[in-house]
């Protein structure tokens, strides 16, 4: 369980910290991101705490899919926001274009790593992961289609109130899946099943 904690909060920590290097980068956010920032615009509150309010929002939507959060899912909540914060205020903008191609380069690389990390530490699902879960298990729809409708939603919503559409929001949906996918493994905590779960 130690390791376990210690790999959900590094992962989440790292998450905002991406996320705030891809933002100053300014080429353009993944799909949930570039809400975040619109939303932000628009209320004149930080990236952060939009990224906060909308993950408690998420959650009332698991309710009606009888989602159950874990201790990680409220965590994500909150750390993300914070650290994405906290970050923003010691990363200065971007002044050259190739400052600009590196901190987005590792920001995506970064944030591939955080994902990993929190989601190995099988503490509980993200706000974002929970709700596209649920409504793959409630609609029996596939994984493919649910995500996409839920990315393409906000990423147009988000567009709309002056969120950053770019070459990052291209490279996050090319590059995250496949570099998450070689690095979960490695990464994924093994639980070892309970006595009680063996005489069941």
């Amino acid at each position: 369980m130690t390791r376990r904690l210690v790999q959900l909060f590094a992962g989440l920590l790292l998450y905002g910290i991406s996320l705030a290097l891809v933002l100053r980068a300014g080429l353009g956010l993944a799909p949930w991101d570039v809400l975040h920032q619109g939303l932000a615009r628009i209320t004149g509150t930080s990236v952060g705490t939009m990224v906060i309010a909308m993950s408690f929002v998420v959650l009332l939507a698991w309710i009606p899919l009888r989602q159950a959060p874990g201790f990680g899912t409220v965590a994500n909540a909150i750390l993300v926001g914070v650290s994405v914060d906290l970050t923003m205020l010691v990363l200065g903008d971007a002044d050259t274009w190739w400052w600009r191609v590196v901190l987005l380069v590792g920001g995506v690389l970064l944030n591939a790593l955080a994902t990993a990390l929190y989601i190995g530490a099988l503490l509980g699902p993200g706000p974002r992961d929970g709700l596209m879960t649920g409504l793959v298990r409630r609609t029996g729809r596939s994984v493919r289609l649910v995500r996409t409708t839920l990315e393409v939603s906000v990423l147009a919503l988000g567009w709309a109130l002056g969120g950053t559409v770019g070459v990052g929001t291209l490279l996050y949906a090319v590059a995250i899946g496949p570099i998450v996918h070689v690095l979960l493994p490695r990464l994924m905590v093994t639980v070892p099943a309970s006595p009680v779960a063996d005489r069941l």
